[in-house]
């Protein structure tokens, strides 16, 4: 599967989750992790559905996937951390949190510009 097929299956899971049918959603962010495993957006899509659904565990495995993907990304670390605060799991939702503080100030340091203006 190329990159645009997976990123058509993100959109599509999106938008199948967004209109109510959460099983669409989740098989095809399963075929397309299973046909892509270097998918971030798609390891990521699929931790932030579970999570919607209260599914932790599986929030958990898709998002372990993803930061091992791209460990310096601000927002599945901000997703790991949310996730381990839904399981109990303060002090590990305060790393996750804390590496997701960080990341976020290196990024304004990088593009001072875009922190002034709040994006």
């Amino acid at each position: 599967m190329n990159p645009e097929q997976v990123q058509s299956l993100v959109e599509e899971a999106t938008f199948d989750y967004t209109m109510g049918d959460h099983d669409a959603a989740l098989a095809k962010l399963a075929r397309a992790t299973a046909a892509a495993p270097e998918a971030f957006e798609a390891w990521h899509a699929l931790a932030e559905i579970n999570f919607s659904l209260r599914h932790f565990d599986a929030a958990l495995a898709a998002a372990d996937a993803a930061l091992a993907l791209r460990p310096d990304d601000l927002f599945i670390n901000t997703t790991l951390s949310r996730i381990w605060m839904e399981k109990g799991d303060k002090a590990t939702a305060e790393k996750y949190g804390a590496q997701a503080k960080i990341l976020s100030w290196k990024d304004q340091l990088k593009n001072p510009e875009a922190a002034k203006d709040g994006f």
